[in-house]
């Protein structure tokens, strides 16, 4: 639980200072009053990073620095300096240790919910692995540096790909350490898409109101059983198709997450507020597995959440959202505090 925040020259705000309450926090103002900002501050906070924008985006305009400096769970003073220089400094102080990045164990578990998301189920699949990587970084120790692991192998690939008249004997250890990143990585996904599949149907069903049939599946050209030795095979077997293409066709890259409604592709059919729908049903089961695997509630950070939901589910929303320390911002705080009989409201404002 963060209980309070201050802001110095942190995007729009020069100083400012919120305190927050352990349930529903509605963070309430115009468009362009900084709500979002905020948002980002306690993202930073809890996780070590924005999800909108590199460090140096976070500095106010022109500002030499910033600060952000919060409480976790009730005593735990966290300070996170940006200092502008040749290269950007940024620093963590936990207590009294000062270091350079957070550790896995220093980060906090957060479920973010931002307008971007509704494109999961819509845009392009590379979003839908980012998104599952995102999570299992926090649910699976290490996870982070095995997607780091596999991107440099990758990368190193294509670039023998493209090289002209590379050996095709060159290319053996990087097939084979590829796929032995590549097979934790879709073991990983693969696992937490299973999670995800034996809880939708009825959390859609609970969160809209309807009798659709609602799926998810994680697609995959490689076959589960003896994944390296398959993702091996393959990427031997079309050496030349690659060479000519200039890049890795085969490997958890190229796979997939796909929401189903009726047995349909979800974006094919779905509206936009049954896309809203699916989307944040994804991030219940989204916290359920941080909370499971964690063993700890995680911060829930939901910017505009309640657009295009109608009573029913907006109401249905709320009994999810009651048990954690929930961060909700909006331009009209009447649709929100009414489904809440106990709501911290904090307003926004550049200063």
């Amino acid at each position: 639980m963060i209980s309070n925040v201050r802001l110095q020259h942190f995007r729009s705000y020069k100083d400012s200072a919120f305190e927050f309450g352990d349930g529903v926090n509605i963070i309430v103002g115009p468009n362009g009053s900084g709500k979002t900002n905020l948002l980002e501050a306690l993202l930073v906070l809890a996780r070590g990073g924005s999800y909108r924008a590199g460090d140096g985006d976070l500095l106010e305009l022109e500002a030499d620095w910033a600060r952000l400096d919060g409480v976790v769970d009730g005593a735990q003073e966290r300070t996170v300096v940006f200092k502008r220089g040749v290269v950007l400094q940024k620093t963590y102080t936990i207590g009294a240790k000062s270091q350079s990045r957070l550790s896995e164990k220093q980060r906090l578990p957060v479920t973010l919910f931002e307008p971007n998301h509704l494109s999961l189920l819509h845009g392009s699949p590379d979003g839908r692995r980012a998104y599952l990587d995102d999570v299992l970084e926090q649910t699976v120790p290490g996870f982070s540096v095995f997607r780091k692991s596999y991107k440099r192998v990758l990368a190193q690939r294509n670039f023998l790909l493209k090289k002209p008249n590379t050996p095709k004997q060159e290319f053996f250890p990087w097939n084979l350490r590829l796929s032995e990143l590549g097979a934790v990585i879709y073991r990983a996904r693969r696992e937490l898409v299973d999670e995800f599949a034996a809880h939708i149907q009825e959390t859609y069903q609970r969160l809209s109101g309807t009798t659709t049939i609602v799926s998810v599946a994680h697609e995959s050209r490689i076959p589960e059983v003896g994944y390296e030795s398959q993702l091996l095979r393959v990427l031997e077997e079309n050496h030349h198709k690659d060479t000519e293409r200039g890049f890795t066709s085969f490997g958890p890259h190229r796979d997939d997450m796909m929401v189903f409604f009726d047995g349909t592709p979800a974006a094919l059919t779905a509206s936009r507020g049954e896309a809203r729908t699916a989307t944040l049903t994804l991030k219940i089961l989204e916290t359920r597995a941080l909370e499971r695997t964690l063993n700890t509630k995680p911060l829930l950070l939901l910017d505009d959440v309640f657009s295009e939901l109608d009573g029913v589910r907006r109401r249905a929303l709320t009994e999810y959202l009651q048990d954690y320390q929930v961060f909700i911002t909006t331009t009209d705080a009447d649709i929100v505090v009414k489904h809440f009989t106990s709501s911290t409201i904090i307003p926004t404002g550049r200063s």
